[in-house]
Protein backbone atom coordinates (compact mmCIF):
# COMPACT_ATOMS: atom_id res chain seq x y z
CA UNK A 1 0.00 0.00 0.00
CA UNK A 2 0.86 3.56 -0.58
CA UNK A 3 2.21 5.40 2.53
CA UNK A 4 1.24 8.93 3.31
CA UNK A 5 3.52 11.68 2.18
CA UNK A 6 1.52 14.49 3.42
CA UNK A 7 -1.27 15.32 5.71
CA UNK A 8 -3.69 18.88 5.47
CA UNK A 9 -6.22 20.28 4.05
CA UNK A 10 -7.95 21.42 0.76
CA UNK A 11 -8.75 25.20 1.25
CA UNK A 12 -11.23 26.74 -1.08
CA UNK A 13 -12.90 30.09 0.14
CA UNK A 14 -13.88 29.12 3.88
CA UNK A 15 -14.01 25.20 3.52
CA UNK A 16 -11.43 22.88 4.63
CA UNK A 17 -11.09 19.71 3.47
CA UNK A 18 -9.11 17.34 5.53
CA UNK A 19 -6.86 15.48 2.97
CA UNK A 20 -4.20 13.04 2.84
CA UNK A 21 -1.98 12.83 -0.32
CA UNK A 22 -0.37 9.62 -1.86
CA UNK A 23 2.10 9.40 -4.60
CA UNK A 24 0.07 8.51 -8.13
CA UNK A 25 2.96 7.47 -9.87
CA UNK A 26 6.09 5.13 -9.70
CA UNK A 27 9.32 5.15 -11.54
CA UNK A 28 10.19 2.62 -13.95
CA UNK A 29 13.57 3.49 -15.26
CA UNK A 30 15.53 1.23 -16.08
CA UNK A 31 18.68 2.42 -13.84
CA UNK A 32 22.48 0.59 -13.37
CA UNK A 33 24.41 0.94 -10.35
CA UNK A 34 28.47 1.93 -11.11
CA UNK A 35 30.36 -1.22 -9.60
CA UNK A 36 33.93 -1.96 -10.02
CA UNK A 37 34.53 -4.88 -12.61
CA UNK A 38 36.52 -6.86 -10.72
CA UNK A 39 35.09 -6.93 -7.43
CA UNK A 40 31.47 -6.38 -7.81
CA UNK A 41 31.93 -3.42 -5.29
CA UNK A 42 30.28 -0.46 -5.70
CA UNK A 43 32.12 2.76 -6.71
CA UNK A 44 31.16 6.45 -5.09
CA UNK A 45 31.84 9.66 -6.10
CA UNK A 46 34.45 12.17 -4.65
CA UNK A 47 33.47 15.74 -4.28
CA UNK A 48 36.63 18.00 -6.08
CA UNK A 49 37.73 21.08 -6.11
CA UNK A 50 37.77 21.39 -10.36
CA UNK A 51 40.62 23.85 -10.22
CA UNK A 52 43.19 22.04 -8.04
CA UNK A 53 41.75 18.31 -8.27
CA UNK A 54 42.15 18.03 -4.79
CA UNK A 55 39.25 16.41 -2.86
CA UNK A 56 37.49 18.68 -0.62
CA UNK A 57 36.06 17.35 3.00
CA UNK A 58 32.30 18.13 3.22
CA UNK A 59 32.38 20.32 6.13
CA UNK A 60 34.22 22.62 3.40
CA UNK A 61 31.62 22.56 0.63
CA UNK A 62 29.44 25.56 0.77
CA UNK A 63 26.24 26.45 -1.85
CA UNK A 64 26.80 29.35 -4.08
CA UNK A 65 24.34 30.94 -6.06
CA UNK A 66 25.61 31.92 -9.52
CA UNK A 67 24.47 34.99 -9.99
CA UNK A 68 26.42 35.42 -13.57
CA UNK A 69 29.07 33.41 -15.25
CA UNK A 70 31.53 32.31 -12.86
CA UNK A 71 30.47 34.61 -10.23
CA UNK A 72 28.65 33.51 -7.32
CA UNK A 73 27.18 34.42 -3.97
CA UNK A 74 27.45 32.50 -0.63
CA UNK A 75 24.77 30.98 1.07
CA UNK A 76 24.42 29.09 4.22
CA UNK A 77 22.21 26.76 5.35
CA UNK A 78 20.63 29.04 8.11
CA UNK A 79 20.14 31.74 5.03
CA UNK A 80 18.74 29.21 2.74
CA UNK A 81 16.42 27.96 6.00
CA UNK A 82 15.26 31.52 6.23
CA UNK A 83 14.06 31.95 3.01
CA UNK A 84 12.23 28.53 2.57
CA UNK A 85 8.25 28.82 2.41
CA UNK A 86 6.66 28.32 5.50
CA UNK A 87 4.19 25.13 5.51
CA UNK A 88 1.16 25.90 5.37
CA UNK A 89 -0.16 22.25 5.34
CA UNK A 90 -2.80 23.46 3.00
CA UNK A 91 -3.72 23.14 -0.71
CA UNK A 92 -4.65 26.74 -0.93
CA UNK A 93 -7.03 26.93 -3.88
CA UNK A 94 -6.19 30.60 -5.72
CA UNK A 95 -8.53 30.52 -8.96
CA UNK A 96 -10.61 28.10 -10.99
CA UNK A 97 -9.98 27.66 -14.83
CA UNK A 98 -10.98 25.77 -17.86
CA UNK A 99 -9.55 22.56 -17.54
CA UNK A 100 -8.70 23.00 -21.21
CA UNK A 101 -6.98 26.16 -20.98
CA UNK A 102 -3.59 24.20 -19.00
CA UNK A 103 -1.52 23.33 -21.57
CA UNK A 104 0.42 19.91 -20.80
CA UNK A 105 3.86 21.92 -20.94
CA UNK A 106 3.06 22.71 -17.27
CA UNK A 107 2.62 19.61 -15.58
CA UNK A 108 5.05 18.06 -13.78
CA UNK A 109 4.12 15.60 -10.84
CA UNK A 110 0.32 14.09 -10.03
CA UNK A 111 -0.55 13.05 -6.77
CA UNK A 112 -3.75 11.67 -5.10
CA UNK A 113 -5.71 13.24 -2.55
CA UNK A 114 -7.53 11.25 -0.21
CA UNK A 115 -10.40 12.90 1.85
CA UNK A 116 -10.11 12.31 5.50
CA UNK A 117 -13.40 10.59 7.34
CA UNK A 118 -14.43 13.75 8.57
CA UNK A 119 -14.51 15.44 5.00
CA UNK A 120 -15.88 12.97 2.56
CA UNK A 121 -19.09 15.31 2.00
CA UNK A 122 -17.03 18.31 1.26
CA UNK A 123 -14.45 16.25 -0.80
CA UNK A 124 -17.29 14.51 -2.92
CA UNK A 125 -19.16 18.42 -3.71
CA UNK A 126 -15.94 19.91 -4.58
CA UNK A 127 -14.92 17.05 -6.70
CA UNK A 128 -18.56 16.88 -8.52
CA UNK A 129 -18.92 20.83 -8.94
CA UNK A 130 -15.11 20.64 -10.75
CA UNK A 131 -16.69 18.07 -13.00
CA UNK A 132 -19.50 20.11 -14.10
CA UNK A 133 -18.22 23.42 -14.14
CA UNK A 134 -15.06 21.56 -16.33
CA UNK A 135 -13.14 23.38 -14.06
CA UNK A 136 -9.98 22.63 -12.36
CA UNK A 137 -8.05 24.55 -9.65
CA UNK A 138 -5.03 26.20 -9.18
CA UNK A 139 -3.69 26.11 -5.79
CA UNK A 140 -0.16 26.75 -3.85
CA UNK A 141 1.27 24.33 -2.10
CA UNK A 142 4.13 23.59 0.01
CA UNK A 143 5.39 20.07 -0.33
CA UNK A 144 8.75 18.94 1.31
CA UNK A 145 9.65 22.38 1.86
CA UNK A 146 9.67 23.69 -1.24
CA UNK A 147 6.48 25.69 -2.69
CA UNK A 148 4.93 24.62 -5.65
CA UNK A 149 1.88 25.64 -7.91
CA UNK A 150 -0.47 22.91 -8.39
CA UNK A 151 -3.85 21.93 -9.98
CA UNK A 152 -6.59 20.34 -8.41
CA UNK A 153 -8.11 17.73 -11.25
CA UNK A 154 -11.22 15.61 -11.00
CA UNK A 155 -9.77 11.79 -11.51
CA UNK A 156 -12.59 9.54 -11.60
CA UNK A 157 -13.61 8.99 -7.72
CA UNK A 158 -10.60 11.08 -6.36
CA UNK A 159 -9.19 14.07 -6.70
CA UNK A 160 -5.55 14.38 -8.25
CA UNK A 161 -3.32 16.66 -6.84
CA UNK A 162 -0.57 17.81 -10.02
CA UNK A 163 2.22 20.34 -9.29
CA UNK A 164 2.70 22.13 -12.26
CA UNK A 165 5.69 24.48 -13.49
CA UNK A 166 6.46 27.85 -13.17
CA UNK A 167 6.15 29.88 -16.06
CA UNK A 168 9.92 31.05 -16.47
CA UNK A 169 10.44 27.34 -16.61
CA UNK A 170 8.63 26.48 -19.61
CA UNK A 171 10.43 27.98 -22.41
CA UNK A 172 9.16 30.03 -25.34
CA UNK A 173 9.68 29.19 -28.85
CA UNK A 174 9.96 32.23 -30.61
CA UNK A 175 13.74 31.16 -31.53
CA UNK A 176 12.62 27.63 -32.97
CA UNK A 177 11.70 27.40 -36.81
CA UNK A 178 8.34 27.23 -35.97
CA UNK A 179 6.14 26.71 -39.22
CA UNK A 180 3.23 28.65 -40.51
CA UNK A 181 0.05 28.85 -38.65
CA UNK A 182 -1.59 28.62 -42.13
CA UNK A 183 -1.79 25.62 -43.94
CA UNK A 184 -1.78 26.75 -47.75
CA UNK A 185 1.74 28.22 -46.93
CA UNK A 186 2.73 24.77 -46.16
CA UNK A 187 1.95 23.45 -49.63
CA UNK A 188 -0.69 21.46 -47.79
CA UNK A 189 -3.97 20.91 -50.29
CA UNK A 190 -7.07 20.04 -48.45
CA UNK A 191 -7.49 16.29 -50.20
CA UNK A 192 -3.98 16.05 -48.35
CA UNK A 193 -5.82 17.28 -44.82
CA UNK A 194 -8.89 15.01 -45.39
CA UNK A 195 -7.09 11.93 -45.99
CA UNK A 196 -4.66 12.92 -42.65
CA UNK A 197 -7.93 13.13 -41.12
CA UNK A 198 -8.96 10.09 -42.46
CA UNK A 199 -6.22 8.06 -40.77
CA UNK A 200 -6.47 10.17 -37.71
CA UNK A 201 -9.94 8.46 -37.45
CA UNK A 202 -8.69 4.75 -37.92
CA UNK A 203 -5.93 4.86 -35.67
CA UNK A 204 -8.54 6.27 -32.77
CA UNK A 205 -9.32 4.24 -30.13
CA UNK A 206 -9.63 4.61 -26.09
CA UNK A 207 -7.00 4.98 -24.24
CA UNK A 208 -5.62 2.09 -22.91
CA UNK A 209 -2.17 2.56 -20.67
CA UNK A 210 -1.76 -0.79 -20.26
CA UNK A 211 -1.65 -1.60 -24.15
CA UNK A 212 1.98 0.57 -23.97
CA UNK A 213 5.33 -0.71 -23.13
CA UNK A 214 9.13 -0.02 -22.30
CA UNK A 215 10.12 -2.79 -24.80
CA UNK A 216 14.02 -1.36 -23.75
CA UNK A 217 12.86 -2.25 -19.75
CA UNK A 218 11.28 -5.97 -20.83
CA UNK A 219 14.61 -6.58 -22.42
CA UNK A 220 16.50 -5.51 -19.46
CA UNK A 221 14.80 -7.30 -17.17
CA UNK A 222 14.27 -10.60 -19.63
CA UNK A 223 18.60 -10.62 -19.77
CA UNK A 224 18.79 -9.86 -16.13
CA UNK A 225 16.35 -12.41 -15.23
CA UNK A 226 18.41 -14.91 -17.82
CA UNK A 227 21.22 -14.49 -15.95
CA UNK A 228 20.20 -14.88 -12.39
CA UNK A 229 19.02 -18.45 -13.49
CA UNK A 230 22.60 -19.09 -15.37
CA UNK A 231 23.82 -18.23 -12.25
CA UNK A 232 25.98 -14.86 -13.55
CA UNK A 233 25.51 -13.06 -10.41
CA UNK A 234 27.52 -11.07 -7.75
CA UNK A 235 26.60 -9.78 -4.80
CA UNK A 236 26.83 -6.31 -3.10
CA UNK A 237 25.47 -4.83 0.36
CA UNK A 238 22.32 -3.18 0.57
CA UNK A 239 21.36 0.26 1.61
CA UNK A 240 19.63 1.54 3.97
CA UNK A 241 15.86 2.71 4.00
CA UNK A 242 14.71 5.99 4.84
CA UNK A 243 11.63 6.30 7.57
CA UNK A 244 8.83 7.96 6.17
CA UNK A 245 7.81 11.26 8.18
CA UNK A 246 3.81 12.42 8.54
CA UNK A 247 2.12 14.88 9.66
CA UNK A 248 -0.76 16.48 11.47
CA UNK A 249 -4.19 16.84 9.84
CA UNK A 250 -7.13 19.29 9.46
CA UNK A 251 -10.94 19.90 10.38
CA UNK A 252 -13.85 20.87 8.75
CA UNK A 253 -17.58 22.50 9.64
CA UNK A 254 -20.25 23.30 8.47
CA UNK A 255 -19.97 23.07 4.79
CA UNK A 256 -23.43 24.47 3.94
CA UNK A 257 -22.90 27.73 5.70
CA UNK A 258 -19.28 28.53 4.98
CA UNK A 259 -20.28 27.75 1.29
CA UNK A 260 -22.51 30.59 1.54
CA UNK A 261 -20.36 32.95 2.88
CA UNK A 262 -17.89 31.88 0.58
CA UNK A 263 -19.43 33.12 -2.33
CA UNK A 264 -18.75 36.42 -3.56
CA UNK A 265 -15.27 36.42 -1.71
CA UNK A 266 -13.27 35.13 -4.51
CA UNK A 267 -14.41 38.15 -7.03
CA UNK A 268 -11.28 40.37 -7.81
CA UNK A 269 -9.35 38.42 -5.99
CA UNK A 270 -5.69 39.34 -7.01
CA UNK A 271 -3.60 36.29 -7.57
CA UNK A 272 0.07 35.98 -6.99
Amino acid sequence: MSRVIWKGAISFGLVNVPVQLYPATRLERTSFNLLDKDTADPIGYKQINKRTGQEVSRENVARGFEYEKGHYVLLSDEEIRAASPESTQTVDILAFVEAYSVSFLYLDTPYYLVPERQGKKAYVLLREALVKTGKIGIANVVLHNKQHLAALIPAGPLLALNTLRWAGEVLPCDDLAVPPDDAKQSGITAREIDMAVKLIEEMSGPWNPAEYHDTFRDDILALVDRKIHEGKTREISDTAKVPARTRATADVVDLSELLKRSLGRGKGKHVA
